[in-house]
C-alpha cells in the first residue's frame, strides 16, 4: 500500500482527521512522548454560579467536558507561571 501524502499544515491535518480519514500514516510515532502525571488528587472548589455558567457556555461551544476544560486551563496556566519564574 502506498504511503499517503503528508499534510502540509495543521489545518489540513485537522480537516483530514475531522473528515474521518485514517491519519495513522501521517503521524511519526518515533517522536511521540508518553507523559505520566503521577498520582491523581481530587480537588473540591466552591465557585460562583455565574462563573460555572460562563465555563459551561464555553465548553458547550467546544464540545468538551467541564472538568476536562478546567484541567487544560489549569495546566496551561501552571506552565505559563513556571516559565515566567525562570
Amino acid at each position: 500500500m502506498a504511503k499517503k501524502k503528508l499534510a502540509e499544515s495543521t489545518t489540513e491535518f485537522d480537516r483530514r482527521f475531522d473528515a474521518g480519514e485514517d491519519i495513522h500514516d501521517l503521524i511519526d510515532m518515533s517522536k511521540a512522548k508518553i507523559i505520566r502525571h503521577g498520582k491523581k488528587v481530587r480537588l473540591t472548589l466552591d465557585i460562583a454560579e455565574s462563573l460555572v455558567n460562563d465555563i459551561d457556555d464555553i465548553r458547550q461551544r467546544m464540545g468538551v467536558d467541564r472538568g476536562a476544560l478546567i484541567k487544560v486551563w489549569l495546566h496551561e496556566r501552571v506552565k505559563q507561571e513556571k516559565t515566567a519564574i525562570k
